[in-house]
């Protein structure tokens, strides 16, 4: 047993979570643990400009490492409610964030105090659980749960908020607890009747298809995933902002499907007789929640870690509680006792057809006139980006393009903040990335409107030597609301257009490096010699500010559009 300050507790055992990086923004109600931290060798702390940010860093973090990322906000009250955005977009993700916040002093409570907020009730909605720790003699008790919480599938986002004199008391600890014993090491696999049912439908089936979502990303499970593909002999397609579960080049790949996918692998889940849906809810990027991008005939096998969704939107024909890629591997071994059917094959052939057409007319038909276009610029794109490249995105309708158009070779490759639509996400959650993944370059894109809220991060960059390179894709305008404005509204334009300094002079000033690409054919160019630069570096990207699309036309449809 050991005398430690609540601070001193609360770093150990992030130092027995073998937690490399801690992002956060010092306070003053929580200095015995930075005090604490000053002391580690083997974590690094990562100050930033911004709780939102920071906590998009650690969420980066966390999808690009498998392995929980930690923000602490230094204050209550402001600090903490700053955290809000980045925990409900780690939420919407299932990342394992762990946040840690400064709290209020016990005896202050509930007498108006200064900076006082409720955050055991602001923190509820966003996160798995909030804890606020009653005492110092618990601090490790309920920062060792909160790991385990946020890690155990599905995965999520928690909370731990720290008062003031909770953090400088002081008790006696056994501070050498491993993480193995309090933890859960293992997942469910599938029930072997339902696995027999499962592979009889699935050989069974004319045109069968494969859905992989965030249960074989999230898990680096694609080589599972795609061998069972070619047992059954059948095309794979991903859910949206899971591009990366599958290898792009892997022959069986389709691609992203669903209202924002490509029109190859949406056309497959249309068509289909049986859907495989391996580690997806089916939910609202996926499907608008209608059949109208989802075959209302077709016999759905639904295999999902988390019980709750199996069959929540879409009547299944079979419900398989299980992890993804365990039940992926006893799918493979009984699909090949039984062999493929000729009807698949020929399904799967023409598939492959269609896809390598597609991709030949996506690069014969880009336009690249002059201003840039959208099309354009992604073909300059998957010219120079490093095939191991990290790819970050925002919400926005430039960045939905980009989903299914940039091509994803290795696990981990996209992240994006999926349904919960954030613009401001991209440049921060890559700079998290790259810390979580030094050896890969780290290329984020957004647009002018999302980089003008987080610029701020790019003295975080330069400070920590962060080498991510940011595509600034600059319209002057928020591209989403505008075509809506356009298209639904006649023309009338009311807070669409915006305006902003030059990025890449602005990316100078900062002590990054800045490039300019006003036309197309300064593109790759400009991104190559961004990325080859050892440092952070940022590149404007002229587009051309009419080239909008309205995706969510259904949102509309009451206006007759």
């Amino acid at each position: 047993m050991t005398v430690r300050s609540g601070g001193q507790a609360a770093v150990d055992v992030l130092q027995a979570e073998g937690i490399s990086h801690v992002f956060g923004l010092i306070g003053s109600a929580t200095m015995e643990l930075f005090d604490a931290l000053y002391d580690v060798d083997d974590m690094a702390f990562v100050g930033v400009h911004d709780e939102r940010t920071g906590t998009h860093m650690a969420d980066g973090f966390a999808r690009a490492s498998g392995r929980a990322g930690v923000i602490v906000a230094g204050q209550n009250g402001p600090g903490a409610t700053n955290l809000i955005t980045g925990l409900a977009q780690a939420k919407a993700a299932y990342s394992p964030v762990i946040a840690l916040a400064g709290a209020l002093a016990s005896g202050h409570l509930y007498r108006d105090a200064f900076q006082e907020v409720d955050q055991q009730a602001l923190f509820a909605p966003v996160t798995k659980k909030v804890w606020t720790a009653p005492s110092t003699d618990r601090v490790p008790e309920l920062v060792r749960e909160a790991f385990r919480v946020a890690l155990t599938p599905r995965c999520g986002p928690v909370q731990v908020n720290l008062p003031r004199d909770v953090l400088a008391g002081t008790a006696d600890f056994d501070v050498h607890t491993s993480p193995g014993a309090y933890r859960n090491q293992t997942v469910p696999a599938a029930d072997t009747d339902a696995v027999a049912q499962a592979a009889a439908l699935l050989v069974g089936a004319d045109r069968p298809v494969i859905i992989a979502g965030g249960g074989i990303k999230n898990t680096a499970g694609h080589e599972a995933a795609t061998e069972l593909a070619e047992a059954i002999g059948c095309p794979i397609v991903t859910s949206p902002g899971h591009g990366d579960a599958i290898p792009y080049a892997h022959p069986l790949n389709g691609g992203q499907m669903g209202p924002r996918g490509n029109v190859v692998a949406s056309r497959l889940v249309k068509e289909a007789d049986v859907i495989l849906a391996l580690g997806t809810r089916l939910g609202f990027n996926s499907t608008f929640y209608s059949h109208d991008h989802l075959n209302p005939d077709a016999k759905i096998i639904h295999v999902e870690l988390e019980p709750t969704a199996i069959g929540r939107f879409f009547d299944v024909e079979l419900g398989i509680w299980g992890d993804a890629v365990t039940t992926a591997r006893q799918l493979t071994a009984a699909v090949e006792v039984r062999g493929r059917r000729a009807e698949a094959e020929a399904w799967t052939a023409a598939f492959q057809t269609e896809r390598s057409s597609f991709l030949v007319d996506r690069d014969v038909n880009a336009d690249e006139s002059h201003p840039t276009q959208p099309s354009g610029l992604f073909k300059a794109l998957r010219s120079v980006l490093p095939r191991d490249a990290v790819i970050t995105l925002d919400a926005g309708t430039l960045c939905l393009q980009a989903h299914d158009q940039l091509e994803y070779h290795e696990p981990r490759s996209l992240f994006t903040p999926l349904d919960f639509g954030l613009v401001g996400f991209s440049f921060a959650a890559g700079l998290g990335a790259k810390l979580a993944r030094p050896e890969r370059p780290v290329v984020s894109l957004l647009g002018d409107g999302g980089f003008g809220m987080t610029v701020s991060e790019l003295s975080t960059a330069v400070d920590h030597g962060i080498d991510t390179t940011t595509i600034v894709m600059n319209n002057a305008c928020w591209g989403a609301e505008k075509a809506y404005q356009r298209d639904f509204f006649d023309g009338r334009y009311i807070g669409a257009d915006i305006s902003s300094p030059p990025f890449d002079q602005l990316a100078d000033l900062y002590g990054a490096k800045g490039f300019r690409a006003e036309t197309l054919a300064d593109v790759g160019p400009a991104v190559e010699a961004a990325i080859a630069y050892e440092g952070p570096s940022v590149v404007d990207v002229a587009v051309d500010p009419d080239a909008l699309y309205s995706f969510r036309r259904d949102s509309f449809t009451h206006r007759g559009g």
